[in-house]
């Protein structure tokens, strides 16, 4: 069993604790982060005169063999080791004898971990915005095809209005705008840099923290040590904000499974994205859809649990904090893989205008634009609602549309209305006279699109000058 803690014990730990206590087999996941930590620590070391050049050097070069050795499949991190900080340092003593054993002077494996999950969750923030991205791009393709595809909106799963299908992508465009805000807003509050904590108090060594910060990328070191080894809060954020990707998802696949179902045939979704069965041949199934929808509970599982766990911890380091890795680590693979293949598949979709179109005409969509038409003409908002809500009440009990209606049939009801009322109550007037900012006409959408163009056209990853992994070396000093 390799241990970096085992002068205060006399004799071994029980397997069975030691198996329960150990984190190496998730927390390899690390060893990047482990290394690039450990580099850019010694090189403050060096900086500071606590390790001599020569050492400083040795240890870096060592470490970067290490890695490379790691990636390229010589050195396989196993459950010898009880995490991965052991596995690093253990291999770098190996190699280097005493001077490898310098490797841990002036931290605690309290601020080591917490660097290194700062650090692997930084990086997934930036790949999970960068996924995001990506479907906003097929989004906004999606809706420059279909400003004039027009189809029912709905309330309550009921046709309500007619709208275009720009328009009803367009919602979801806003949803996973925001979550890149918060990916944005996320990566902001935890781009500070734990390393120098120690286990809880600092340390007496003279370490140049802002330094070690610098080279890792970070805006600057954490100010207060407890707080330092002991916050999760990054990780609870980008549980939250996962779990709210998700649900807009969750959403989007709800609305393209009853979309694919043979009582509405809105949408087909590309045989690559779907299943049969093994026993209905008829059967094409939105597979991906729904396991999408279905995995959402299990990234909520991964926020609740880790809520839970830090509910009751007391200042500083506690061992409850060792789960927060795998659930989230399983979450975050989850959500990549959802948008990923969410991407995929609706990028292949085919959408079936023509019915979407007759959906709209035949829900009564446009009875609203007939009410107004009859205010338009003096009657009373109150007495429009009402006429219409006869003149649907007998397209319903005869089986058509209102712009079936013949006039005659019209005026029998309200003699109010005139040739005019069929262009008023046309589809396509109905949505393209709605022009104001954010509505479905196709101005008002045309106008919108070119926001949302310029809006992709920044990514505030460049904007915000990131830089990952080492900003720079230390060799030269």
């Amino acid at each position: 069993m390799a241990q970096l803690w085992g002068g205060r014990f006399t004799k071994e730990t029980d397997q069975l604790v030691y198996n329960f206590n150990a984190s190496i087999s998730f927390d390899q996941k690390f060893y990047r982060q482990d290394i690039e930590g450990s580099i850019a620590h010694v090189c403050m070391l060096g900086k500071q005169g606590i390790l001599t050049k020569e050492e400083m050097q040795a240890i870096v070069k060592t470490l970067d063999e290490i890695r490379s050795d790691v990636e390229e499949g010589r050195l396989a991190i196993t459950d010898e080791y009880e995490d991965i900080h052991s596995f690093v340092e253990a291999n770098l003593i190996d190699r280097l004898g005493d001077t490898g054993k310098k490797l841990h002077t002036g931290r605690s494996r309290n601020d080591q971990v917490a660097l290194d999950m700062r650090l692997y969750t930084r990086l997934e923030v930036l790949y999970t915005d960068t996924l995001v991205k990506e479907l906003l791009e097929e989004l906004l393709k999606l809706m420059e095809e279909h400003t004039e595809t027009i189809m029912p909106g709905f309330t309550h799963l009921q046709k309500a209005q007619p709208i275009t299908l720009a328009h009803h992508l367009g919602a979801y465009f806003e949803m996973f705008k925001r979550d890149r805000s918060r990916l944005r807003d996320i990566y902001a509050r935890m781009n500070v840099c734990p390393l120098g904590a120690g286990a809880l108090a600092g340390t007496t060594y003279p370490l140049d923290r802002d330094y070690t910060a610098e080279l890792m990328g970070f805006a600057g070191p954490t100010l207060n040590s407890m707080d330092s080894v002991s916050d999760r809060d990054y990780v609870i954020e980008f549980l939250s904000a996962l779990s709210t990707i998700m649900m807009h998802l969750s959403r989007f696949c709800e609305e393209i499974i009853i979309w694919n179902s043979n009582e509405y045939q809105f949408v087909e979704i590309d045989d690559a994205y779907s299943t049969g069965s093994s026993i209905m041949p008829q059967k094409k199934n939105p597979d991906i859809a729904e396991l999408v929808r279905g995995k959402t509970g299990r990234v909520y599982g991964a926020l609740l649990s880790i809520l839970t766990t830090m509910k009751g911890i007391p200042l500083a380091y506690n061992k409850d904090m060792q789960e927060d890795k795998e659930l989230t680590f399983d979450a975050i693979d989850t959500v990549k893989g959802c948008l990923a293949l969410f991407t995929g598949m609706i990028s292949t979709m085919t959408f079936h205008a023509d019915r979407m179109s007759e959906s709209a005409r035949h829900g009564f969509t446009n009875a609203t634009d007939a009410a107004d038409y009859l205010v338009n003409h003096g009657v009373p908002f109150r007495d429009a609602h009402g006429i219409v809500g006869r003149v649907v009440l007998y397209c319903l009990e005869r089986g058509i549309a209102i712009d079936d209606m013949s006039l005659d049939e019209l005026k029998s009801i309200c003699p109010v209305f005139e040739e005019d009322i069929y262009d008023a109550i046309s589809m396509e007037s109905c949505v393209n006279r709605r022009l104001t900012i954010g509505a479905p006409g196709k101005e008002a959408m045309e106008q919108v699109i070119a926001i949302e163009k310029e809006y992709l056209a920044h990514d505030w990853q460049d904007e915000d000058g990131i830089v990952q992994g080492m900003a720079h070396g230390c060799e030269e000093m």
